[in-house]
């Protein structure tokens, strides 16, 4: 069972993220702005991150870079869960921190098999 920080500026999103992590026992906290999502990362100290890509203000790569490189939070691993589906999202994605990209809608074999092998690491 792990903490898992889900930011995403959808309900719909975070509702449907949640429902699954926690068929599999995990525990969900929610931040719906990359600004948020960072402050929630230094006070909340998630066990993993879910983080969207296209919010508002700060968007999903300058909010996992900033958790990832800053010596509080870097060892928080950072899964990115976005509509983005290029090739050069996905490497952007990786370049900025993430330890994996996966696409929406993403499916719960994928997800649940995404996050045990970032938790496993």
């Amino acid at each position: 069972m792990a903490h898992i920080l889900i930011i995403d500026d959808s309900p719909t999103e975070q509702a449907g993220l949640s429902q699954m992590l926690q068929k599999h026992g995990h525990i969900c906290s929610f931040a719906n702005t990359g600004e948020l999502g960072i402050a929630a990362s230094k006070k909340s100290k998630p066990d993993l991150i879910l983080m969207d890509v296209v919010m508002p203000e700060t968007n999903g790569f300058q909010a996992t870079r900033k958790i990832t490189k800053d010596p509080e939070t870097a060892h928080i691993p950072v899964i990115m869960v976005s509509t983005k589906s290029q090739v050069t999202d996905r490497m952007w994605g990786l370049r900025q921190g993430a330890s994996e990209y996966l696409t929406k809608p993403v499916n719960e074999p994928d997800l649940i098999a995404a996050i045990t092998k970032v938790l496993s690491k």
